[in-house]
């Protein structure tokens, strides 16, 4: 209800999806999606970053993945090596279900967010420097101790949804949001008033070796497009995403095929 589904000035203090009821998805968000995912070396540079994490957490492949240690009465997290100050971007978040535990938090921070605390809790969104989604709980903090917490997405009858193990983070800093997608569904922003600030992605884990993947989907720039991206656009909405494939047998030159399928 009120979500969007995907097919390819804000006040001085950020606040909870519950206080505005406009869920609509990111202008330009469709368009990030349906790009060709960036090579894994940019996937790297905007991956996990080992020198800005907790000491309980090995992070892997250039960045790509992370793996907390099994670490008793502890809650660890983990920085993106880059921040975002303007635009739209988009990234995957993998987790396993079966790896969370009792706080699992995705979201972004700032530079001065803590990264650990000697204790079980939603370490991210516990202050002013960081915003989290607990997947687990289907709660949303900032500078929140958890008692009171809204539930995101708002559902009929409080009801919570299952957060599979695959989830995207969309973050506009054009508009100051910060939302999250399932399924190709947009579940509408969770938080706004981001403005303003330099953002990190972030999670914060309690769960021993739990290993949390980060794939960067990609950015796009306040700017206008050319008059022929637009129409590719178009054209790719017109077709649908089971009907792609098919670009190939329609009666047009190589190139202009090539260009919708973004090669």
């Amino acid at each position: 209800m009120g979500q969007t589904a995907l097919a390819g000035g804000s006040s001085s203090t950020p606040t909870p999806q519950t206080l505005y009821p406009d869920l609509s998805c990111p202008e330009g968000l469709e368009e990030l999606l349906s790009a060709p995912r960036p090579d894994l070396g940019a996937q790297q540079r905007h991956g996990w970053n080992p020198k800005d994490c907790s000491e309980n957490i090995e992070v892997k492949e250039g960045g790509l993945c992370f793996e907390r240690r099994p670490v008793a009465q502890s809650t660890d997290g983990a920085r993106g090596k880059k921040g975002y100050s303007r635009g739209l971007h988009a990234w995957e978040i993998s987790w396993p279900r079966e790896q969370r535990g009792t706080h699992a938090v995705v979201g972004v921070a700032t530079a001065l967010a803590p990264l650990q605390a000697d204790h079980y809790a939603a370490l991210l969104g516990s202050n002013s420097e960081s915003w989290g989604w607990d997947i687990g709980r289907g709660k949303l903090y900032h500078q929140s101790k958890g008692p009171g917490a809204p539930q995101y997405p708002a559902r009929p009858h409080g009801e919570q949804l299952e957060v599979p193990e695959r989830l995207l983070v969309v973050l506009d800093m054009e508009e100051g949001t910060l939302g999250y997608a399932i399924g190709g569904t947009y579940l509408g922003p969770a938080f706004r008033g981001l403005k303003g600030r330099t953002l990190y992605p972030a999670v914060s884990a309690v769960w021993g070796q739990c290993q949390v993947r980060i794939s960067y989907l990609g950015g796009r720039r306040a700017e206008p497009h050319s008059l022929l991206h637009l129409s590719r656009l178009r054209v790719r909405h017109a077709l649908g995403d089971t009907r792609l494939g098919q670009v190939s047998a329609l009666p047009l030159p190589p190139a202009m095929k090539r260009y919708l399928l973004y090669q």
